[in-house]
């Protein structure tokens, strides 16, 4: 069962959204955009610190719409999310110890968006590392070692985590040794996401159910984002999660917390959003396609489309 009701409404908007999106950008294919959009109605259930337990908040109900969001994606940086919620699940069960450096690397992973920091959290999660590559056995032993994080969240028994592959490293120039090893030939152990169950964690880490209250404030601190625009002026591109994605459409006084993932062949944003006067939202979106990988436009087009629906 889905954690979001449909909603007639929402249904009429969404694909109204979808419609003016291709119309705006017609060489964008309909199987090359996958979004989900949850919206909060009174009384809002999240960003209250974990005022309610695990069990009420599952059972307030949310409205939500999805377009292609059971679809398997590469979901490029927006996988840190998910290794974040786990090394937070580590350190609260005592299963690895915390440290300056364990903190640092958390930071970096998410306020930086940096794939060194990633790899060190892999390894501290899976107890493995990179490396030439295996014979068989050893190999074996090291693949299942990996895979611990995929275990992790198959065993929350979330129906929108069934598809999902969590097992990768990201990298810039690519992988080597046992790391291109563990891919796959033809890189059928990538990493694979869809935007219903990046929706699902999300929508978890701010409404303080995922993992604890406390360890929930901490993630959301880190996911926040300035949409200043002198503050975005001072972050590298390459940092830079706002500009050119979901966040760059908000209106002044908007609250913007997200983690964005982008390669030579996607562009994704996931992002939690409150706008005053309006119902706060969630929001996920994924584009495929070398062309539309570097549109700095599809997605604040959306953004906006959004925007004027909440209105």
């Amino acid at each position: 069962m889905a954690f979001y009701q449909s909603s007639d409404r929402l249904e009429q908007l969404g694909k109204q959204i979808l419609q003016n999106t291709w119309q705006k950008f017609p060489s964008l294919r309909t199987d090359q955009l996958a979004l989900t959009w949850i919206v909060y109605d009174e009384p809002v259930i999240v960003n209250t610190g974990g005022a309610l337990s695990p069990e009420a908040f599952w059972q307030h109900p949310v409205r939500g719409f999805s377009y292609r969001g059971d679809e398997r994606i590469y979901p490029a940086s927006v996988i840190k999310l998910f290794y974040l919620v786990a090394i937070h699940e580590w350190l609260e069960g005592n299963m690895v110890q915390d440290s300056a450096e364990l903190q640092r690397a958390i930071h970096d992973m998410i306020v930086e968006s940096s794939n060194d920091a990633t790899s060190y959290i892999v390894d501290t999660l899976s107890g493995t590392s990179s490396g030439p590559e295996l014979p068989p056995e050893p190999f074996k032993t090291w693949s299942y070692q990996r895979n611990i994080v995929n275990r992790f969240y198959q065993n929350l028994g979330w129906e929108e985590l069934a598809p999902t592959n969590i097992n990768q490293k990201p990298w810039g120039d690519g992988p080597y040794g046992r790391e291109r090893q563990f891919l796959g030939a033809n890189y059928e152990n990538r990493n694979m996401l869809t935007t219903k169950a990046i929706a699902r964690l999300f929508h978890a880490v701010m409404g303080g159910v995922a993992v604890s209250s406390e360890r929930c404030q901490a993630m959301v601190n880190l996911l926040s984002r300035s949409i200043n625009p002198q503050s975005l002026a001072a972050i590298d591109e390459d940092e830079n999660q706002v500009t050119g994605f979901l966040g760059e459409a908000l209106p002044e006084g908007s609250q913007l917390w997200s983690k964005a993932g982008w390669t030579s062949r996607v562009r994704h944003d996931a992002a939690y959003i409150e706008v005053p006067n309006k119902s706060p939202y969630l929001l996920i979106v994924f584009t495929e396609g070398e062309e539309h990988a570097k549109n700095r436009d599809i997605l604040p087009t959306i953004s906006q489309e959004i925007l004027r629906a909440i209105a």
